[in-house]
């Protein structure tokens, strides 16, 4: 009896000890919890995370900026941005202690949206015509070097600023022809609004002349180099997550109800899978694992932004983007 109590007291300790030693990372989306946010959520509830000794909470962003300011002030250690968003910031505050650390949208989900029935069939049409941008919108932003790469006359396109609840029900109501943002999700909410799908043109950019990389996992740099191994278990965590999510994206949007109870099942299943079809799963990734970059595609791209972007200070590839935490290569793989 009294060996069976010290073994129930062992053991109590050394899960209580378990407990304790888990790590608190705060994790910041980009966005709301739609389909895309599903891997994430998946890691959590699948117990990715935890297995490695991380209590990760995740909160909701406001958009392709909004984690980058969070992070860079240690607030969140960890967040998802636009790459190009990231780029921007760390030119305006040299030495701030972020980078990105794994890529998430091997293609942007950045695109221009209008609909036929509004006279948008080309990219062309929007000459003359009615853009809806919101100010944040990471698309918005690299708009000047789609529209310079198509040909497109700036001077000739009213840009109205939106708000990003209102963007898609401005379209869908006609008061603006085409607008800025991501692709499935701006597709998938004017279908919600009633527009039929085949009215809706989408020029996504990475189609049309840009080489950018899309949405990254960005770290805080100072606690990365205080806790290398934590960020290495986390990016592992993500790339399980999204490792499942391909496997089975409706049982990924399954496990986010409890994040997003109002949310359409259906809906976000379809909007995840655009992004894994459209963005996430390209043939780079299929040979090369998830979540690196090609160094010489990377620095096309920065000699492409800088024809659309005047920089303070000379552009170097390494500011922005580290593969020092990203997991084994066999361990990227997707399915």
């Amino acid at each position: 009896m009294f060996s069976r109590h010290l073994l129930a007291g062992a053991m109590l300790a050394c899960s209580t000890f378990a407990a304790a030693a888990e790590t608190k990372l705060p994790f910041s989306l980009d966005w709301r919890f739609e389909g895309p946010a599903a891997p994430y959520v998946l890691a959590v509830e699948k117990g990715y995370f935890a297995g490695k000794g991380l209590d990760v909470e995740i909160s909701a962003g406001k958009g392709s900026l909004d984690a980058i300011p969070k992070v860079a002030t240690g607030a969140f250690p960890v967040g998802l941005a636009d790459l190009e968003a990231l780029i921007k910031f760390l030119d305006a505050n040299p030495g701030a202690p972020v980078t990105a650390a794994m890529v998430i949208y091997n293609k942007p989900a950045t695109a221009m949206v209008g609909r036929k029935s509004l006279g948008v069939e080309k990219i062309a049409d929007i000459q003359g015509k009615v853009l809806g941008a919101p100010p944040p919108d990471g698309a918005w932003a690299q708009f000047p070097l789609f529209a310079k790469l198509n040909g497109l006359d700036m001077d000739t396109i009213t840009v109205e600023p939106v708000g990003f609840p209102t963007r898609e029900p401005m379209l869908a109501e006609g008061n603006v022809q085409a607008v800025t943002g991501f692709s499935f999700s701006v597709f998938l909410s004017l279908a919600r609004l009633g527009v039929p799908e085949d009215d809706i043109s989408v020029f996504l950019f990475a189609d049309n002349g840009i080489d950018y990389y899309g949405s990254t996992v960005i770290v805080n740099t100072d606690y990365a180099a205080e806790h290398p191994e934590e960020i290495t278990a986390f990016l592992t965590g993500i790339a399980e997550g999204w490792q499942s999510a391909i496997a089975d994206p409706a049982a990924a949007v399954e496990a986010m109800k409890p994040y997003a109870p109002a949310m359409d099942p259906a809906l976000e299943t379809r909007r995840l899978q655009l992004a894994i079809d459209g963005n996430v799963l390209t043939d780079e990734v299929k040979e090369n694992g998830f979540g690196g970059m090609l160094p010489e595609r990377f620095a096309h791209a920065l000699e492409q932004m800088q024809t659309a972007y005047e920089f303070k200070n000379a552009p170097t590839p390494e500011l922005y983007f580290t593969d020092a935490y990203l997991p084994a290569p066999e361990l990227r793989k997707l399915p």
